[in-house]
């Protein structure tokens, strides 16, 4: 698969899609073949950083307390919770489910994880959004600029599933790119790379479907 051939695709797809009053997400539907998906090795999971980002702003929560926690702030976390907040949400569902619902993506120190999964993984789990572990070697400023910009392919048990790789409002080039980057990852991360691809779709929100693969 080639950026030209992607870019043709992108083309199309905004052509053929007209302008909306509201903000489009470009999405691409990804279906698979020739894997057993009842096998766990050959699910994807993945998360990939998206080299334009997504063309909009995300909400990033960050479990953590003290200095971590400050700093989290800072650079912009739109929400920072402690153990006692972990704890107040498994208490409360509806909270729980609403921050989930909220929330694009969690980061947590690690001292937190197992909490977390215990209060909070009924409800993350379900969702793909079990916080991403904050380990002592890794700043939580670069873990959020990072996550602002990645997206999480995740297949779970499906042959089928899409995934956002930017909005209509981004210029085509960066829309291009955003694709490129998805559909490589996926090459390297699948079995048997292109040959387990069956086809790959891109779609705005209310637009049509456009073929890449």
């Amino acid at each position: 698969m080639t950026e030209e051939n992607i870019g043709k695709a992108v083309k199309q797809l905004l052509g053929d899609s007209p302008e909306r009053k509201f903000r489009e997400s470009v999405d691409i539907a990804i279906n698979l073949k020739n894997l057993d998906m009842s096998q766990p090795k050959f699910r994807v999971d993945e998360v990939v950083i998206l080299p334009k980002g997504l063309g909009k702003s995300r909400k990033i929560a960050v479990f953590a307390k003290g200095d971590v926690g400050l700093k989290a702030k800072s650079a912009g976390a739109d929400y920072v919770l402690t153990d006692e907040d972990i704890e107040e949400l498994g208490s409360d569902k509806s909270k729980a489910r609403t921050l989930a619902n909220e929330c694009d993506s969690f980061i947590a120190e690690v001292q937190y994880m197992a909490l977390i999964g215990k209060s909070l993984g009924a409800i993350l789990g379900p969702r793909g959004k079990m916080p991403i572990p904050l380990t002592p070697d890794k700043d939580v400023v670069e873990m959020i600029n990072t996550t602002k910009n990645s997206i999480r392919l995740r297949s779970k048990d499906k042959l089928t599933f899409h995934v956002a790789v930017g909005s209509r409002e981004m210029s085509e080039d960066d829309l291009v790119e955003n694709i490129d980057s998805v559909i490589s990852r996926l090459e390297r991360t699948l079995d048997k790379g292109r040959h387990n691809l069956k086809s790959v779709y891109l779609t705005t929100t209310m637009g049509k479907s456009v073929r890449v693969i």
